[in-house]
């Protein structure tokens, strides 16, 4: 006996199960976007963007624990759908929610780094001052025929001898000096900070 039937219209339920299983075996076969939206967050923090073809209502603020593809860097904040932040970021440790506490203590943290940079660039600038005020570091080389000199004065000698005269410790990579083959004044350049550079008088006289 042949069985015949008329076929059933779906479902609002089933047409949107329908929905979200085509949207989700998207980013299963290669679509690497993940569901979240962007979201406009406070001024002075870093925060990446974030692009979506849907929108969702359930947004949770979270800060990022590392770098993860597509979200952001490090300590950025954000804004993703609650159930990307619950299965996926947070299982794995990658975020975790923002909470005013969070945020409170995230602006103690930025003010302290702040103060720290102010403090390296003053003690910059004061050491900048000591080697601009000093009369010149004194050199003494062995002199052949006229004014030349036998051998050159390189970084490392200029090191030792603010180290010598001046008792301060300088790393050899700031130190930027001209070519030195003869007697007579020249002028070292130290990088004490990004945004400081001293100049120390070097003097290279014979015996």
């Amino acid at each position: 006996m042949a069985i015949t039937g008329t076929a059933l219209p779906l479902s609002s339920s089933s047409s949107s199960s329908s929905s979200y299983l085509r949207r989700n075996y998207s980013l299963l076969a290669g679509n690497n976007t993940p569901p979240f939206t962007a979201a406009k967050l406070p001024p002075r923090t870093s925060y990446c963007t974030i692009v979506s073809q849907q929108k969702s209502k359930k947004l949770r603020k979270i800060i990022l624990k590392e770098d993860v593809e597509a979200l952001g860097k490090k300590g950025e904040l954000c804004a993703v759908k609650a159930g990307y932040y619950r299965n996926y970021l947070h299982p794995l440790g990658m975020a975790q929610i923002v909470t005013s506490q969070l945020l409170k203590e995230m602006k103690i943290e930025e003010e302290r780094i702040e103060a720290e940079k102010r403090r390296v660039k003053e003690e910059a600038q004061q050491l900048a001052l000591v080697f601009e005020t000093f009369g010149g570091l004194k050199v003494k080389r062995t002199v052949g025929k006229g004014k030349q000199i036998f051998g050159s004065v390189t970084t490392q000698d200029l090191v030792d001898i603010i180290k010598a005269q001046l008792q301060r410790d300088v790393d050899k990579r700031i130190v930027s000096l001209p070519e030195i083959r003869e007697t007579g004044e020249y002028t070292a350049e130290l990088k004490l900070h990004p945004e400081v550079t001293a100049q120390l008088k070097v003097i290279v006289y014979g015996n």
